[in-house]
């Protein structure tokens, strides 16, 4: 995949600071004992974060707009999954 330049520089320790506490959402396919858990929030100004449920303080990995359409597309394209 290219590179894109980011708009934004952040710290994946401070980035939670980016976004709305109260919209972050956990994965539909979350288990129920919170096993393998991520959680994404949209951020008003175009930005996706990316947070592990399972870890207090977890970092936040941020994603513009077109870097997060590239992982979706990628990842429903099979590119991520493991060999059999």
């Amino acid at each position: 995949m290219p590179e894109h330049p980011r708009p934004v520089d952040y710290d994946p320790h401070t980035a939670v600071r980016l976004f709305d506490e109260s919209k972050w959402q956990k994965s539909f396919a979350s288990e129920p004992n919170g096993g393998n858990c991520v959680e994404v929030n949209f951020a008003a100004s175009g930005l996706v974060g990316v947070r592990d449920t399972k870890l207090v303080g977890s970092p936040v990995f941020v994603f513009d707009a077109g870097e997060w359409a590239a992982f979706l597309e990628g990842a429903k394209a099979g590119q991520f999954d493991l060999p059999a």
